[in-house]
């Protein structure tokens, strides 16, 4: 088990660092954009131009800040350790799915077998931590029951 979850965080840290750098990119190209709006005798337009920019800089610069702070926390999780009980983290398997609490990088594949990153604030991953292997909860109406927790 350790093994895959080595593999999930291993992808989920890839998956952050393609996000990463998609809005590094984005901020570099906004900004040369910017940088070579050149004054036309229709003023209004360089400015609206210059505007859009720095919108979009503003935007990307919001998503790297986001996207840092999921590779940070993400960076805290430590997959070789085990617990009994839901945590960040945590391999957990379902009746229904396997989830890997860590960050919401949605469907991952490893081995063949399609796991479930889940971040541990989102709808399922509230409602899975803190329990153990044997315990159910309730999502979207239907009851989903934990086999096991590593």
């Amino acid at each position: 088990m350790s093994e895959i979850k080595a593999q999930l965080h291993a992808k989920c840290l890839a998956y952050i660092d393609q996000r990463i750098d998609a809005a590094r990119k984005a901020i570099e190209e906004a900004q040369a954009s910017a940088n070579e709006e050149t004054k036309s005798s229709a003023g209004d337009k360089y400015e609206t131009g210059r505007a859009m920019m720095q919108l979009e800089i503003e935007k990307n610069s919001t998503q790297l800040a986001e996207s840092l702070k999921l590779k940070r926390s993400l960076l805290e999780i430590n997959p070789e350790q085990n617990a009994s009980t839901v945590q960040r983290g945590s391999l957990v398997i379902t009746d229904q799915f396997t989830y890997y609490i860590a960050i919401g990088a949605g469907q991952i594949e490893v081995r063949g077998k399609v796991y479930l990153t889940v971040s541990p604030v989102s709808p399922v991953g509230t409602k899975l931590i803190g329990l153990k292997a044997g315990q159910s909860f309730q999502m979207n109406g239907k009851t989903i029951s934990i086999e096991r927790v590593s």
